[in-house]
């Protein structure tokens, strides 16, 4: 049967006590509570005469628990220690957490940053933070709540939706008057390449070989560990990159960078870029990023609908 509210010991009692377990020295605890020795002594003894028990052995210099000391003290800490927590809460409330969105150091600076001015026109209450990193990692425990991957459809995160696939096009400073990608060009100008994973015609060994120019003669290669360091080196002019047609498009829209050859010089590399929320229950302000992304990248409706979906199982 429950003991009535009126009947249990006051909170000061078991405050004293539960400091008193935790330390298992009455000075320490005495400390902690600011209170004197002799004040924190009396809590305990009231707390014994109130229970008719005693809670601690006593001895010299040293104090221990008696069994139903113990017992009390296991169930009496984890009331305290949760009314700590919610005092805590109530009185110093979180700053707000901001939407972490992780990409790739490529992705993150040459599709993500020159739109995050459109994001906080539409959304300027919403605290953003990107994580630009070419790592995977663990999105929970790094507190993310967004990540754009890139990757094939069968290796895509699950309950992602695409947001826009991979074409490549060869690009190049419009001042170097490249206009056809050929044995004449390859002599002339270096080609600047992204030295990372292997990917389909990512490299220009591959490129080259798909338009039958793999024995031609080259002026010579520029490699970089960072795709952005690629299109940065396209744009002063350095020599000729593949340009990840969904990344450098608002280069190629200005004027900056100029694509190379025809229509047909576009290729697919059958990989596409996604949008993967851990949370299938986001936050509003993650909701909204969400949203706003889906709308930049022109997801469709119908596929909209299914991510949303996804998310709520």
């Amino acid at each position: 049967m429950t003991v009535p509210l009126i009947k249990l010991p006051s909170l000061d009692l078991l405050r004293g006590y539960v400091a008193v377990g935790r330390r298992m020295s009455i000075t320490l605890a005495a400390q902690d509570l600011c209170l004197t020795q002799s004040a924190v002594s009396r809590q305990v003894n009231a707390l014994e005469e109130a229970l008719g028990t005693r809670l601690f052995h006593r001895g010299y210099r040293s104090i221990s628990f008696t069994p139903e000391g113990e017992r009390l003290f296991r169930v009496a800490d984890e009331a305290v220690r949760q009314l700590q927590d919610s005092v805590e809460a109530l009185t110093h409330p979180k700053a707000p957490q901001p939407v972490t969105i992780t990409a790739s150091i490529g992705v993150a600076g040459l599709w993500l940053l020159p739109r995050l001015g459109e994001l906080q026109q539409a959304h300027p209450g919403v605290d953003l933070r990107v994580a630009a990193t070419d790592k995977l990692l663990d999105l929970r425990a790094e507190g993310i709540d967004l990540a754009i991957r890139y990757a094939a459809a069968d290796h895509a995160p699950a309950s992602s939706v695409r947001l826009f696939d991979e074409t490549i096009v060869p690009v190049a400073h419009p001042s170097l008057g490249v206009t056809a990608l050929d044995a004449d060009t390859l002599a002339r100008h270096a080609l600047l390449e992204f030295d990372g994973p292997r990917r389909p015609l990512l490299q220009w060994a591959d490129h080259l070989g798909a338009l039958g120019l793999e024995a031609a003669q080259r002026r010579g290669v520029l490699r970089f560990n960072q795709y952005d360091q690629v299109i940065q080196a396209a744009l002063a002019g350095r020599g000729i990159a593949l340009g990840r047609v969904a990344l450098v498009a608002p280069l190629l829209a200005d004027g900056r960078l100029a694509a190379i050859g025809e229509s047909d010089s576009h290729r697919a590399t059958g990989y596409a870029y996604w949008l993967h929320q851990v949370d299938p229950e986001p936050r509003e302000d993650v909701r909204a990023v969400i949203d706003w992304i889906l709308a930049a990248t022109g997801v469709e409706p119908a596929r909209k609908l299914e991510f949303d979906e996804q998310g709520a199982r």
